[in-house]
């Protein structure tokens, strides 16, 4: 099997797909991230992940996170996302599935003791805190603790650990292994830089990355997976418009539109860019003056056209 070139042909790792892939069916990987993230924890190791098959019906599940279950030596449960999207009920659907990870350890009439903590660790394809004096902080743990005695925790029962990747990466302040995998997931195209990480761990991911980079059937799942993400982000795009469109006079319409076209295009942008690698400027000009038409026929060819030139031929 052909090994494809870093800088064009590597799938990427932040695709929810591709990221449970590259992790389910490696839970010593996936112990060294959890640890990278935990380093002030002791290190575990992975002897579980629960829920290790994607099927079919999440490829194309709309608002559908493919996240990973799993289960280290002592029994603690970890709930491992990728996620490439913000959306307003965020924190509430985060909060709610560490919430039921932990509730449904236990079944009526059992003790509470035997409750195991939850940890969630979520990493993030865009930046969710951008407040001002938060900017400067891009890795999270939100535990339950007293406001005004903070040092003073409840319990162990639930953690959510939060990376933000890009900001992360601009800002240069992750510590350890962590800047290795933070390095992976937001510069995996680059060889150079690549070659420049002697953590093992993030060098095997990098080599099983190639390994279902070369599979023709996980690369077009791959793209079926892009394409509900984009489906999806389309639809709540839409949503909002129509939202915010309701009550508004007339004149303004044409602008909230505009609005929703440029999302589409965007999102095709990025798309085509994975398929197919950097756009001309004449293309990018081409989907930014596109049709909501012509941009849903352009997508509906993305996962079949052999070339570029095929998503747009006039046919």
């Amino acid at each position: 099997m052909p090994t494809p070139t870093m800088q064009d042909e590597l799938l990427d790792p932040k695709n929810d797909f591709v990221f449970k892939k590259l992790f389910a069916d490696a839970p010593a990987l996936l112990a060294a991230l959890i640890n990278a993230v935990r380093s002030d924890e002791p290190p575990i190791e992975v002897v579980e992940v629960t829920n290790p098959r994607i099927e079919p019906e999440e490829m194309n599940g709309k608002f559908i996170v493919l996240d990973i279950l799993a289960k280290d030596q002592q029994g603690h449960r970890y709930n491992i996302e990728m996620q490439v999207r913000r959306f307003d009920a965020w924190s509430a659907r985060s909060t709610y599935y560490l919430a039921r990870t932990l509730s449904s350890q236990v079944v009526s009439g059992q003790d509470y003791l035997a409750l195991k903590p939850v940890i969630g660790i979520h990493l993030l394809d865009f930046d969710l805190f951008d407040e001002p004096g938060q900017t400067n902080q891009a890795q999270w743990c939100f535990e339950l603790r007293d406001r005004t005695n903070p040092q003073t925790k409840l319990g162990d029962e639930l953690q959510l650990h939060i990376i933000e990747l890009s900001k992360a990466d601009r800002l240069g302040l992750t510590p350890g292994h962590l800047a290795h995998w933070i390095a992976l997931f937001e510069h995996w195209q680059e060889e150079s830089t690549m070659q420049t990480i002697d953590y093992p761990p993030v060098q095997q991911a990098l080599d099983r990355l190639k390994g279902l980079s070369a599979d023709a059937e996980t690369r077009r799942l791959a793209f079926v997976r892009e394409r509900a993400l984009l489906d999806e982000a389309t639809a709540i795009n839409a949503a909002t418009a129509r939202g915010k469109l309701e009550g508004k006079l007339e004149g303004r319409l044409e602008g909230k539109l505009e609005g929703k076209l440029e999302g589409e295009a965007l999102l095709l942008q990025r798309l085509l860019t994975k398929r197919f690698g950097p756009l001309s400027l004449d293309t990018s000009q081409r989907l930014n003056t596109a049709t909501t038409e012509q941009l849903e026929l352009w997508a509906d060819r993305i996962l079949d056209a052999p070339t570029l030139d095929a998503v747009f031929a006039e046919h």
